[in-house]
């Protein structure tokens, strides 16, 4: 059976280590923890785990940190997690069987990474990430902010999930913070850190130079296709931001210059007709949503509901907006049977109750 060492970055984390640590036992051979400057009680949380526990002065460069962890890992894999991830019951299990059936030719091993959950605990975004990596004696990680690991060699898909609990803000500002530095050094982004560059300017809501460093990322090509689609989606939010209607729909559907339709993209037509009361425009792209494939292996990050329950509650409200109940209460009850506790699908039925 092959060997895995737990090799985590972390810093701070004295609320939520000790979760993450409990869901890994059982699952890993050593747990290597790495400090990057704690000033609570962080590594007393760790040492009730493991003595493996190294400190590494922190200078804005997390695939520096996570290399440094990655080169303490002696088993056959290393593997990484966060502070505020976990592996609920089913994914340990996946993840025993995972290890049962892994084989030393395997270079990579892939795994669903769930970054958001409603209400529920239904994943809202969930993508692939590279997650045990054959240990090679070498460097791996790339990127000082939003780092990762080009899949190489011999790649496995697994169902084993890592969830993401985050817990609290932490520092919204760290990953801007350090782009806007190797700016300022004059050192040039490659394209996968312009286009992160330009989501950490969305989220603080600089919506102009965030437009601009899309549209750059764009130009000049070189990028993954799953960004370029999504840069696309992020840039028509960013034109709608700054008053730009007819350049936020064209930005939609310039994403179709770099693959098919994704559902993503097709319930983004769908929100800007339907907020225009186009109504039959918006049922077309809301429909055209539910024929999309879903592709988790993909490598871009998959929003589930874009293919079943966000269409079929928009295209309930777009038929019942036209007057047209009978279609509009199909599709409500179409909305349940994906997300029957959702409050959208319970208000519709109280709704539809009330005028009947």
């Amino acid at each position: 059976m092959a060997t895995i060492s737990l090799c985590m970055i972390v810093r701070d984390d004295e609320k939520v280590l000790g979760r993450c640590l409990d869901s890994a036992a059982g699952l890993v051979d050593e747990m290597v923890i790495v400090d990057t400057g704690s000033t609570d009680a962080t590594r007393e949380v760790a040492s009730a785990y493991t003595s493996r526990i190294y400190d590494f002065p922190w200078r804005d460069d997390f695939a520096a940190a996570r290399n440094f962890a990655f080169s303490k890992g002696k088993m056959d894999y290393l593997m990484w997690l966060d502070a505020d991830d976990v592996l609920l019951p089913a994914d340990r299990e996946a993840f025993l069987e995972l290890k049962r059936t892994l084989t030393k030719d395997v270079d990579v091993v892939m795994m669903p990474y769930h970054s958001g959950l409603d209400q529920s605990g239904r994943p809202v975004f969930t993508c692939y990430r590279e997650r045990l990596v054959r240990n090679l004696g070498r460097d791996l990680w790339e990127g000082a902010v939003h780092e990762a690991i080009a899949p190489f060699g011999k790649v496995v898909w697994s169902t084993a999930a890592v969830t993401h609990r985050k817990e609290g803000p932490g520092d919204p500002d760290r990953n801007l913070r350090i782009y806007e530095k190797k700016l300022a050094r004059g050192e040039a982004f490659s394209p996968r850190e312009r286009f992160y560059y330009a989501r950490e300017l969305m989220d603080h809501r600089r919506y102009g130079p965030a437009a601009a460093e899309l549209e750059d990322f764009l130009a000049r090509g070189g990028g993954w296709v799953e960004n370029e689609i999504e840069a696309c989606r992020l840039l028509s939010r960013c034109r709608l931001e700054e008053g730009d209607e007819g350049g936020a729909l064209q930005a939609l559907l310039d994403s179709f210059r770099y693959d098919d339709p994704r559902a993503e993209t097709c319930c983004a037509l769908g929100a800007y007709f339907q907020a225009r009361a186009a109504w039959r425009r918006a049922i077309f792209w809301y429909e055209l949503a539910l024929t999309r494939e879903r592709d988790d292996q993909g490598g871009g990050f998959v929003q589930p509901d874009c293919y079943g329950f966000l269409p079929c509650i928009q295209l309930c409200v777009c038929w019942d907006r036209l007057g047209r109940r009978k279609e509009a209460e199909a599709w409500n009850r179409r909305a349940g049977r994906y997300k029957p506790d959702d409050p959208s699908y319970l208000w519709n039925l109280a709704y539809f109750r009330s005028i009947s």
